[in-house]
């Protein structure tokens, strides 16, 4: 009996760090401002499908940089940093555009958005909303750091594989239930709290962006001048 539950640990092991290193990062309830921003003229049936566009998006990223990402980086002799600084700088594009861009309510804002037919629906659920501003190259590195980890053999491979994918899609769930509930959580803070708040979460992901790059920068200086970097 104790043997064939030996699994279990291992297996709840995986998924309390998936969940632990990748919900803070992806953080979908601090992304529900923006992600209200960038849908401001959607109708509900529209951002619900969204939503759920973005989680399906968000799960399969971090699945397969999870699976795939390590040895996807070392085909293409990519490392951690490098996609950290490219990523970041991606970020940071992201953030700054956020920050001056129109508020939600402007009327150029709302006539930009209407000029985007259902066709582009499925390319803009992926670009930006699940890729930089859901999963960014901060989650994606998590996610390919968990995948790296060694494993004894391949049932503890196996175990811990699952693990991360049921704790990946935890985290994927989350995001649909936040995104699909964004204008509820924002409508208690009123219009002016929104705003400030919108504008708020758009310069933290602009820090946030500078953050991630500056670790790519300080990484790859490591890896260049590793002894003047240890002092």
């Amino acid at each position: 009996m104790l043997t064939a539950m030996d699994p279990i640990t291992p297996f709840v092991q995986a998924v309390t760090l998936a969940i632990a290193a990748l919900l803070p990062i992806v953080n979908p309830l601090g992304s529900v401002p923006l992600f209200l921003q960038l849908t401001s003229d959607f109708t509900p049936a529209q951002r619900s499908g969204m939503a759920k566009s973005v989680a399906i998006n968000s799960f399969l990223l971090l699945l397969a940089s999870t699976l795939v990402g390590a040895y996807v980086l070392d085909f293409f002799g990519l490392s951690i940093p490098a996609v950290q600084v490219g990523g970041g700088l991606l970020v940071c594009a992201m953030g700054w555009n956020l920050l001056n861009g129109p508020d939600a309510g402007d009327h150029v804002a709302r006539a930009a958005v209407r000029e985007v037919g259902a066709e582009d629906l499925p390319r803009r659920a992926f670009y930006p909303l699940t890729m930089p501003l859901t999963v960014g190259p901060g989650s994606i590195s998590v996610a390919v750091t968990l995948g790296a980890s060694p494993a004894a053999d391949v049932r503890a491979l196996l175990v811990t594989t699952a693990g991360h994918v049921v704790g990946i899609f935890a985290v994927a769930a989350s995001v649909a239930l936040c995104y699909r509930y964004a204008d509820p959580i924002m409508r208690k803070a009123g219009d002016t709290g929104r705003i400030v708040v919108m504008r708020l979460s758009a310069f933290i992901v602009l820090c946030i962006g500078v953050q991630i790059a500056w670790n790519g920068i300080r990484g790859l200086l490591a890896t260049a001048f590793p002894q003047v970097m240890a002092h």
